[in-house]
């Protein structure tokens, strides 16, 4: 009886603590705060947000509380009361603003993975220098032939040993490559039994990004910690051999970026760090773009052609000319770009971000409040019928003559903090898919005949190649279909 009287005194004294809790959010923003719930006692409503984001169709949870609140609304997910933006204007807002108004702010976990002194979580200077730096050897014509050549060489001895007789899946192959490029532009390190013992240390880490914040042996996150400690070891291991060989002047990878700064906050930790938190591109965002592209293209028979066309001309003035493509060769095809663009649209490979205010801080009506999370979601202005015609119909010719400087068009993020990989993301899909259509070509959609298909191939017997998408792209894709094999035949 006691034990029962304990608990029941507990539950009221919680209740009681959570209902003046609420009651005095109301009382002090009065009719301010957004409409909305906060859900249930401590989740919030984070099993439906987290249970719809696993769904075919991710942006319900918005949908629906954009219909019944507004395109702004409060919430209470991740542990944390919530304002949801849906609008353009506000995500901008939110985006531009420096760290004296919103901070970065995100899971327990994910900010015990990264770790205090990672770009994803440091402001001011700091943040600024590193993304900087960073963000202009992404952009320099150096790399930008370095990963021309990388990814023609991965792409070509990847697609070679595609077997007819067994499915290809493509993002299981794109993570291979894209993994490999990557890598060799942050460490300089070549595919080999380090890269081997890297990646396998790097698939432990980034399985527990959104794991329960319990750091005790045996649990998800205690795993991928001890994996993280490995990888540091290793890169640390190169930066020291950086350092007594002498640091390269003209850097090769980003690690001779970060040491030629003069910075006494650049620490090899720091280094270290933000090193193995920039492979992560290189295993989920850059192969999903690619994996996304291959699959609305393989259910669009127009854009397909148009795109098979457009690279087929380059190829043969490149055989033509007897020398091997630029990365300006590859990112000079308009159709190309217009596919990669529209891809991030539908796909939103970047959902959105999330930032916690520092400050009472109210716009077009709505009060973002002084400790609250603000969660700026990209998927449903991108998924907007107001912003877009057929918002769930890929196509790639809306962006013709188009401006993608618009607020409605945010895929890298932006401010201070957008992607500083944008350009190379673009250039990595450009080379894959003009390898994939210069080599392989659609039956169906594009041919009504046996005649035909045995015109396309010169008169060849065909090869299937078998294309399987993985279940863990499903969810990115808009009122996706079940899983499917798509056959292709090789030219």
């Amino acid at each position: 009886m006691d034990n029962i009287l304990i608990v029941s005194v507990t539950v009221f004294l919680l209740c009681t603590v959570i209902l003046l809790y609420r009651n005095r959010l109301k009382s002090k923003y009065r009719n301010k705060l957004p409409l909305g719930t906060l859900g249930w006692p401590f989740i919030g409503e984070t099993l439906e947000f987290v249970s719809c984001a696993y769904s075919d169709r991710p942006e319900s949870f918005m949908d629906k509380r954009r219909s019944m609140y507004g395109k702004v609304f409060k919430s209470h997910i991740f542990g944390s009361p919530t304002i949801v933006s849906t609008d353009a204007d506000v995500n901008k807002f939110i985006l531009q603003s420096d760290a004296k108004v919103f901070v970065p702010s995100y899971p327990k976990s994910l900010t015990q993975l990264m770790g205090e002194s990672s770009i994803l979580l440091i402001n001011g200077s700091l943040q600024r220098r590193i993304h900087g730096l960073i963000g202009a050897f992404f952009k320099s014509q150096q790399l930008k032939a370095q990963i021309t050549r990388d990814m023609q060489k991965y792409v070509t001895e990847s697609m070679s040993s595609w077997k007819e007789d067994s499915p290809v899946y493509i993002q299981d192959e794109t993570k291979k490559i894209a993994f490999h490029v990557l890598v060799k532009a942050l460490i300089s390190l070549d595919p080999g039994e380090e890269m081997e013992l890297l990646k396998k240390h790097f698939q432990e880490f980034i399985s527990g990004l959104m794991s329960l914040p319990i750091n005790l042996p045996g649990t998800k996150l205690y795993q991928s910690l001890q994996a993280k400690k490995k990888m540091v070891k290793l890169v640390r291991r190169i930066i020291l051999a950086k350092r007594n060989s002498g640091i390269c002047r003209v850097p090769k990878d980003v690690v001779d970026v970060l040491l030629n700064d003069a910075s006494e906050k650049l620490t090899d930790d720091l280094i270290a760090d933000n090193i193995i938190d920039m492979m992560i591109p290189g295993e989920d965002s850059v192969p999903v773009l690619m994996t996304l592209a291959t699959k609305y293209l393989s259910e669009c028979p127009a854009a397909l052609q148009q795109l098979t066309e457009e690279n087929m001309k380059l190829k043969k003035l490149q055989d033509q000319v007897g020398e091997s493509l630029c990365w300006s060769d590859y990112l000079s095809l308009p159709f190309t770009q217009t596919v990669i663009t529209e891809t991030l649209r539908m796909g939103n490979i970047i959902i959105g971000v999330m930032r916690k205010a520092l400050r009472d801080f109210e716009i077009k009506g709505n009060l973002i409040p002084k400790g609250w999370c603000v969660f700026a979601n990209f998927r449903s202005v991108h998924l907007d019928d107001r912003n877009y015609e057929c918002p769930y119909q890929f196509n790639p010719w809306r962006w013709q003559d188009k401006d993608m400087s618009s607020c409605n068009f945010t895929p890298f993020g932006g401010g201070q903090r957008l992607c500083p990989g944008l350009d190379l993301a673009r250039l990595e899909a450009s080379i894959f898919l003009h390898h994939f259509v210069t080599q392989f070509r659609c039956n169906s959609e594009l041919s009504h005949s046996k005649n035909e298909k045995e015109d396309a191939c010169d008169g060849k017997e065909s090869g299937i190649l078998r294309l399987g998408w993985p279940k863990s792209v499903e969810p990115l894709l808009p009122k996706a279909k079940e899983q499917a094999f798509y056959e292709k035949y090789k030219m």
